[in-house]
């Protein structure tokens, strides 16, 4: 999988506090981050209704839990930083709602790989926007995306799944590529429509920011890490 930005690039940044414009742009970014957890927990918890058996739904359980475990460590930051976080989690509840309603499981499986496929790749382009932030802020947005082990659980029952039914392959591919467009979509949406963003993204002359080649380079490890978590699960990117 291919390294994503160094981290070095949020050095010279060290308090939020002192550029108002940068702390709009970190509210902004956790309001996102925060309402895509609790999203995710929503969505977990509905999923694991679908589950067929004991087991899973208690893995689907402890997934639901991980996100919201994350989600209050968001709002606590958003909290730090003098937020509502309700009000920074309501700007992008719009777009977040809709892109679950575009992207809707049908079964079990194309469950699983929503959670697997379609927050990996939110979870990647966060990390890559979270290497432009302040130390602090970059580790908490880390943290609160990191893999706990349930890429393990999601992989086996998938790969279980299409080995018993090899038709269903074809199905989650198709699935997934839908998946990686929405996502894609959705990730530009929230960059471009909110301005602190925008401009945290595009740099000045105290911090670094994205031209168009490292935009197009960012993109293309989006993409790359997207093929490898299908291939992950047996299926064609």
């Amino acid at each position: 999988m291919t390294e994503s930005p160094s981290a070095s690039r949020s050095a010279l940044i060290t308090d939020p506090g002192q550029d108002p414009a940068y702390t709009q742009a970190v509210i902004d970014l956790l309001g996102a981050i925060a309402y895509g957890e609790l999203s995710a927990f929503e969505r977990l918890a509905e999923d694991a209704k679908l589950a067929p058996t004991i087991e899973d739904k208690v893995a689907i359980g402890s997934m639901a839990a991980t996100e919201f475990g994350h989600l209050e460590r968001l709002l606590a930051r958003l909290t730090e930083l003098g937020a509502d976080p309700y009000v920074a989690m309501q700007s992008f509840k719009e777009g977040f709602d809709n892109f679950h309603a575009h992207t809707r499981p049908a079964d079990w499986f194309e469950g699983l790989i929503k959670a697997y496929v379609g927050d990996g790749l939110a979870a990647d382009f966060y990390r890559e926007i979270a290497a432009y932030l302040d130390a602090e802020t970059r580790d908490l947005i880390v943290a609160a995306l990191a893999d706990t082990g349930n890429s393990t659980f999601v992989v086996g029952r998938v790969r279980a799944g299409i080995a018993q039914d090899p038709r269903l392959g074809g199905r989650l591919a198709l699935w997934g590529r839908r998946l990686m467009g929405e996502a894609l979509t959705q990730a530009q949406r929230v960059a471009a429509e909110r301005d602190a963003l925008s401009a945290l993204l595009a740099g000045g002359v105290d911090r670094p920011g994205l031209d168009l080649a490292a935009l197009s380079r960012m993109f293309s490890r989006l993409t790359e890490n997207h093929a490898q978590r299908m291939a992950d699960l047996g299926l064609d990117a």
